[in-house]
């Protein structure tokens, strides 16, 4: 189990160049090795050849040096495809040149907590304020967050992935299968392969199944197996899979969904 309020040592994000970011907070292959096996519950082909760069402006303490190689290797496992760095310690810029790797301006990357700065705002002389006229408010706009509907069943072998959506699947998913949504997902059908929700950290995310038994369930990277069988309150039921606190850390909550 991870404790979901710690910073994690590597996450991932958008970029001003159209192109995911890894902010790393920790540079030592093995570390990120079993902080990216939990995150993505061991699945090594996460994701799908995207295009990378790391971004250290997370680094609490510069290393001595990186295991460029190391690094490299570990992030392709999970098919990823490193293709630059950008604040980069100036410790660290030969090794990197060294290794080949290219060397981007900060500007490119996405302004990060540890990164930003804060900026003087001039404060101009104060005016008469005209008499306001009256205007009607108004009423805020909603924000429905998007879906990914799947009405097919899936086979083993086959994945899918909701990005920045909640994931539905009106069919079943089999043994072998993988989905995988940055929100909640939904299955209406049998529940047999593998589902991960909250895949970039989303702790309010939540697993529905109206027949449940899963090979491995995870929300926000905190997950379960079910080698061991599934548990009879639950097997073949209606099913949500949640976190909930216990302590200081959180940890999966596999309760019956009454439907009356």
């Amino acid at each position: 189990m991870t404790d979901a309020s710690a910073p994690k040592p590597v996450e991932f994000c958008d970029s001003n160049l159209g192109v995911m970011v890894a902010l790393l907070r920790e540079t030592e292959p093995a570390k990120l090795a079993d902080a990216l096996h939990v995150m993505l519950g061991g699945m090594p082909d996460f994701f799908t050849g995207e295009p990378l760069v790391l971004d250290f402006a997370g680094l609490t303490q510069v290393p001595a040096g990186v295991d460029w190689t190391g690094l490299m290797s570990l992030l392709r496992r999970y098919r990823t495809q490193p293709i630059a760095v950008c604040n980069l310690p100036d410790a660290l810029v030969a090794s990197a040149r060294h290794a080949g790797i290219a060397i981007l301006a900060p500007e490119h990357a996405r302004a990060s907590p540890a990164s930003a700065e804060a900026r003087p705002v001039a404060t101009p002389e104060p005016q008469p304020a005209p008499s306001p006229a009256p205007t009607t408010a108004a009423p805020p706009t909603p924000t429905v967050a998007p879906t990914m509907f799947i009405d097919r069943p899936l086979r083993s072998g086959q994945q899918i992935y909701a990005r920045n959506a909640d994931l539905v699947l009106l069919g079943g998913v089999s043994p072998g299968a993988e989905v995988i949504a940055d929100g909640s997902i939904h299955c209406y059908g049998p529940l047999r392969g593998r589902a991960l929700a909250g895949a970039h950290g989303d702790v309010r995310a939540r697993v529905f199944s109206s027949n449940f038994g899963p090979e491995l369930v995870s929300i926000a990277g905190v997950y379960r197996t079910f080698e061991r069988g599934i548990p009879p309150a639950v097997a073949g039921r209606a099913t949500q899979v949640r976190l909930r606190e216990s302590g200081d850390r959180q940890e999966l909550n596999v309760e019956p969904l009454s439907l009356d």
